[in-house]
């Protein structure tokens, strides 16, 4: 089994984060309607699972990525 990396795991730490903010909401506004309280659920997962499968989301895509390595070696020249 792969092991997560650093940028996969914060993608999880945050969208755990989101769940839990929507779902305290979501129950009580639903009246302990399970139906009711499983569909707030599944969107509020619905959009952290799109931002991690779009490769071009600037918080966790490519260009996360790039702008993540130009940040490094402009601190990195600094330094020197």
């Amino acid at each position: 089994m792969k092991k997560l990396s650093d940028k996969e795991k914060l993608m999880l730490k945050s969208a755990a984060r989101h769940f839990v903010l929507v779902a305290i909401p979501v129950w009580q506004v639903s009246n302990g309607d399970i139906k009711a309280f499983a569909y707030g659920l599944a969107a509020a997962i619905i959009g952290p699972a799109i931002r991690g499968l779009d490769k071009k989301d600037p918080a966790w895509g490519k260009v996360a990525e790039w702008l993540e390595t130009e940040l490094k070696k402009k601190t990195t020249k600094k330094t020197k």
